[in-house]
């Protein structure tokens, strides 16, 4: 289960904790319409563990950052449920919120597939 407190703890046990400023969460959850107004029954989500490392290590030689966690659930899920954590900190808010924007759109690009069904009708997303 994801937890802000555990991801929060983490962070605060990381070695340059001292350098932090500011930690921001991102936490996603599935809707119960999609962005075309359909109702979603369930979310099917696939994630690429690799890429997702690969774009974290990334982000993370960003300026001011010092840490960046990131959870995605993987199955299928029902309105409600929580999908996506995304942690990041780092020392001020114009090094910390462009790089949590960038890393959940990237995540979101290039890390996740999902599948939504609509009245048992599947849509890839």
């Amino acid at each position: 289960m994801m937890k802000i407190d555990d991801m929060m703890g983490e962070i605060r046990r990381h070695p340059s904790y001292n350098r932090v400023g500011m930690v921001l969460f991102h936490c996603g959850v599935v809707r119960s319409t999609s962005r075309d107004g359909k109702t979603v029954e369930e979310l099917a989500i696939h994630v690429d563990r690799k890429r997702l490392e690969t774009i974290l290590a990334e982000m993370r030689r960003y300026a001011g950052i010092v840490e960046i966690l990131a959870e995605i659930r993987e199955g299928k899920l029902v309105p409600g449920e929580d999908i996506m954590l995304v942690a990041v900190a780092g020392d001020i808010r114009e090094n910390v919120f462009p790089v949590l924007i960038e890393t959940v759109n990237r995540i979101k690009g290039e890390v996740t597939r999902k599948t939504e069904v609509h009245s048992g009708a599947r849509v890839e997303k």
